[in-house]
This record gives structure tokens, sequence and C-alpha cells, in this order.
């Protein structure tokens, strides 16, 4: 094969390995939510209790509508289950074999309440499973979010290692040179030397922790693909404005908050559980009709029927008593657990607000540290080159500017993740 053949096939397969990586897709933070929502198993889970509840729901309103029940039984014994003597060698067997079967109605009168709290549980029960769904949706917007940041802040402190190791390669060139001329040692060379492989044994690591990352948020948002393509957001020459008008009033948010309204619903449900409970110890009245047939004579006996039935627990109200008692305190229970874990979400949603202002103000502090390790590096440059300064306090001067950049893209991450908590501590 001819070089020039050669050449063009190398081409052609470099084009087709790197179809692939241009046309990876590149996602939003948006898209990666969406995603989530809609294909962790977390939603899945959640989707599936709601319309458990919803059939609990169902099988409930069922109590209302009467009860039909239908027997039958046929027999055929060894002799007569009627045996008679009707005189000296004289017998008659009877009721050898026969058939025997009914339907009867029951439709229920009263019950003490039991079928309509019990109705009104259910419904108490789907609405507890909508909020733990909603539960649900923000712990997977949170991990999204959380996930994503991570991907963010170990690309940004990879591409700050990039500019790194180019200031190191440059730094090395002109060493070498001044070794060359012997205006400089050996030593500085090795000191340049030591740092780049410090930092090729740092970039290991992160290209390392990168991927994993990667493919976690894939695994997380129901991706197919190992690892995933996202949008590097962290602006470094502009710190973000703090959002001011998030800020509500606690306790006027409280109510919209789901743990605050699963409590309430928890209540709402020991109080229905404690009528449940009363109405166990009433009498209950139910009336019904059915139809009957028998063939035990050798003859058809069809007849219908009609009944009401009461019926009253007496001996069950001694320990029903002490039911009812034992419901009412669990009902006392919930209420205390409102009270005092309403409190404890207001605390929760002060400190929230708390942490993202002090949030804010790492970034500030961390963006000025830039601007300060920046300079300070570009002057230890200017001072080596003069030789009014070691190769060591160069190298520390960059490695001040390199922790710093790491530090802003904490904080920055740090920031916008709690930003989604205490939207979601207020409800929002």
């Amino acid at each position: 094969m001819k070089r020039t053949d050669k050449l063009i096939l190398c081409m052609i397969l470099i084009g087709i390995m790197a179809v692939p990586l241009q046309a990876q897709k590149v996602y939003s933070l948006d898209e990666c939510r969406t995603m989530a929502l809609k294909n962790n198993v977390k939603m899945r889970n959640a989707a599936n209790g709601v319309e458990a509840a919803v059939q609990g729901q169902k099988e409930a309103f069922t109590n209302y509508f009467p009860n039909i029940s239908a027997t039958g039984m046929a027999y055929n014994a060894n002799k007569g289950l009627l045996q008679m003597e009707m005189g000296p060698d004289m017998k008659m067997s009877l009721l050898k074999n026969g058939v025997m079967g009914g339907v009867t109605v029951t439709q229920p009168v009263f019950a003490g309440g039991q079928i309509v709290n019990g109705n009104r549980l259910a419904a108490v029960g789907v609405e507890i499973s909508k909020i733990q769904r909603e539960q649900s949706e923000n712990e997977v917007r949170l991990t999204v979010e959380q996930y994503f940041w991570q991907v963010v802040m170990l690309q940004e402190k990879l591409n700050t290692l990039c500019a790194v190791e180019k200031q190191l390669a440059s730094i090395q060139k002109d060493v070498e040179t001044a070794v060359h001329a012997g205006v400089t040692t050996r030593n500085d060379l090795l000191q340049v030397q030591l740092r780049h492989n410090d930092i090729a044994s740092s970039r290991v690591n992160l290209e390392n922790n990168l991927s994993v990352c990667r493919m976690m948020l894939a695994q997380y948002v129901g991706l197919d693909a190992d690892t995933i393509q996202i949008e590097n957001t962290i602006p470094m020459d502009v710190t973000p404005v703090f959002p001011h008008e998030l800020y509500c009033d606690h306790a006027s948010a409280l109510p919209q908050t789901t743990g605050y309204r699963l409590l309430e619903s928890n209540v709402h449900a020991k109080r229905l559980q404690q009528k449940m409970t009363i109405g166990k110890n009433l009498p209950s009245v139910a009336v019904g009709a059915g139809y009957m047939y028998d063939n035990l004579m050798d003859k058809s006996h069809p007849f219908a029927v009609g009944f009401v039935s009461v019926s009253v627990p007496i001996s069950g109200w001694w320990g029903g008593s002490h039911a009812i008692k034992k419901q009412n305190l669990q009902v006392k229970n919930a209420e205390n657990q409102l009270a005092d874990n309403a409190e404890l979400l207001v605390i929760a949603m002060r400190k929230m607000w708390s942490d993202l202002q002090d949030a804010y103000k790492q970034i500030l502090i961390a963006h000025k540290s830039i601007e300060q390790s920046t300079e300070n590096l570009r002057l230890n440059e200017d001072y080596y080159h003069a030789g009014t300064t070691t190769m060591s306090d160069l190298l520390d001067a960059q490695t001040m500017f390199r922790q710093s950049r790491d530090k802003y893209v904490e904080t920055y991450a740090q920031f916008q993740i709690k930003t989604v908590e205490y939207l979601q501590a207020t409800g929002r």
C-alpha cells in the first residue's frame, strides 16, 4: 500500500472514531432534572404508591354496596341421616342424599360510621401518598443538582489544572534555557519537574473522579450511556447576584411545605381511626334477603326469605373502652408532634436562609482570592525572571492560584445547591 493511501485510510478511521464524540449530546441542568423526574426509580415507585392508595380508596368504596354471597352443598350418605322405628320390623330411613343451596344479599344500614370513616381514611391515604410523591420529587431534584454541580466542579478543576500545566511547561522551558546558559542551577529545574509529577498525579485522580460522577449522573437521570456530557456553567470573571427575591415569610410558607402537610394528614388519619374505633363498639344494623333451595326428600323446595340483623357488641365494650382511650392518646401525640415539628420546620427554613447567605459570602471571598492569587502569581513570575525571588516562591504562588480557583468553583456549586435546599424548605 502506498504511503498516500495509508495516510488517507488513517484519516478516514480517525474521522469515523470522532463522529460519536462530536455527536454526543451536551445536557443542561434543566434537561437532567426532566429526565430524572421521568426515569428515576424513586419517581416510578412513588407513582406506584399513589396508584396503590387510589386502589385502596376504591376498595373501601365497595363497602357501601350490598354483600352478595352464594352457598351450595350436595351429599350422599351410606344410610339415611334420619332413622325412624315405625314398628316391629318396620324402619324408615330419610335424608340419605340431598341438595341445598341459596343466595343472600345483605345491605349494611348502620355500622357505627366505620364505612364512612373508612372511606375518608382511604382518601387521606391517597393524599398522603401524593405528598410523599412530592417529597420524592424534591429528593430527586436535589440529588440531580448535587450530581450535576459535582461534575461541573470537577470539570472546572480539571480546566484549572490544564492552565497550570501550561504555565509549568512555559516555566520549565525558561528554566531549561537558563540552566544551559549557566544562569541558574539544576535545582530549579528539578523543582519544576517534581511539580509536574504532582500535577500529573492530581490529573489522574481528577479524571477518575470525574468519570465516576458522570456515570452516577447518567444512571440517576436514566440514560443508557456509561457517561454524560453536561454544560459547564461556572463563570470565573463575574460573581452571581444574590437572590434577595427568594426570601419569604417562613411562618406563612409553613402550610406549603410537604413536611407540615404530611403531619397534618397524620393528625387527620389518627382522628378518623379514633372514630372507627368508637364505631366498632356501636350497634350495627343490616337488612337482607335470600333465595334458598333444597331437595332433601326427593322433592324440590324453593323459598325466599327477608331478614333484619342487629349486632350489639356487649362483651366487647370493656376492651373497646380501653381501645378508645388508647386511640385518644395517639391523636394527642399526633397533635403534639404537629406543633413541635412545625416549630422545627420554621427553624430549618431560617437556617437554610442563613446557609444561603453564608454560601454567597464564601463566593465573594473566593472570587477576591482569585484576583489576589492571580496578581501574586504574575508578580512572582516577574520577580523570578528578574532574579529577585526563588523557584520555590514561584511554585508556591502557582499553588495558591490553583487553590483559589478550586475554592471558588466549590463555593459556587455549594451556593447553587443551597438555593435549591432553601426553595424546597419553603415549599417551592
